[in-house]
């Protein structure tokens, strides 16, 4: 068993990864940024929790863009497929639960 303190983890360069566990075809990472990721899409579902700061998510269906503004404990599913992005507001962490190899 091991205690992680994410307000200790600083990555080096934007969107860096601690990676916590895999379970099964899942990835666990905790993520820091200071930088909005690519619009991209994946191939499974993925779960965001800020844990700090505050993120909008961008996503587009039917052709229209969308957002939600996410704050500290807020989850946000995506749908294998669903276009998206993340918009940080100054620095966050943000833990993922996501199918291993996903970009």
């Amino acid at each position: 068993m091991r205690k992680i303190e994410p307000a200790s983890f600083v990555g080096e360069r934007p969107w860096q990864a601690l990676d916590i566990e895999a379970i099964e075809d899942a990835t666990v990472p905790l993520h820091w940024t200071d930088r909005p990721y690519r619009w991209h899409v994946n191939d499974g579902p993925e779960v965001f929790v800020p844990l700090d700061g505050s993120v909008t998510m961008h996503y587009r269906r039917a052709g229209q863009e969308h957002c939600l503004v996410l704050g500290p404990g807020d989850i946000c599913h995506a749908e294998a497929g669903d276009e998206h992005f993340a918009e940080p507001h100054g620095t966050v962490r943000i833990l993922v639960i996501e199918k291993a190899g996903s970009p």
